[in-house]
């Protein structure tokens, strides 16, 4: 029951990294690159589809990691996997300190509405979104390598 749970854990944190990375390094990319306000109505969009969805993944990865760590206690690769929990920890505070004021600001813009600066707040949350991709995946790297 244990290997399965090690096997869902780092399935369910590396499919959330992978949209992350997505986020980060295709979508973003690509909205940003569309002609006139298609690029800011995408964002909102996007910020409100993916804010509805990803709390519930972060919150469940980290649980997920934290029941691994407290079933498997007693077996190699178990300080890994606190230290991985400890990164979605940092992941979770990072989201909702620095990503999700500005997110749940953007996803209610229009292109009337929207304040002059919308786009350096795009951007501070693309970098902020950058830092935490980092974290994701060095906490996805733990969980894989506590799997052998």
């Amino acid at each position: 029951m244990l290997n399965a749970l090690e096997v869902f854990t780092t399935v369910v944190v590396g499919v959330m990294v992978g949209v992350e990375f997505s986020v980060a390094f295709v979508i973003n990319r690509i909205l940003d690159a569309l002609p006139e306000d298609s690029g800011q109505l995408g964002r909102a969009h996007g910020g409100r589809m993916l804010g509805a969805v990803m709390p519930v993944w972060y919150i469940g990865s980290l649980v997920l990691a934290a029941v691994w760590a407290i079933a498997g206690w007693h077996r190699p690769g178990a300080g890994l996997v606190i230290a991985a929990a400890a990164l979605l920890i940092l992941s979770v505070i990072m989201s909702i300190l620095l990503l999700v004021p500005i997110n749940n600001r953007g996803k209610t813009w229009t292109p009337e509405n929207r304040p002059e600066d919308w786009k350096e707040q795009m951007n501070r949350w693309d970098r902020f979104h950058y830092a935490r991709v980092a974290v994701l995946i060095a906490a996805f790297a733990l969980l894989v390598a506590a799997l052998t």
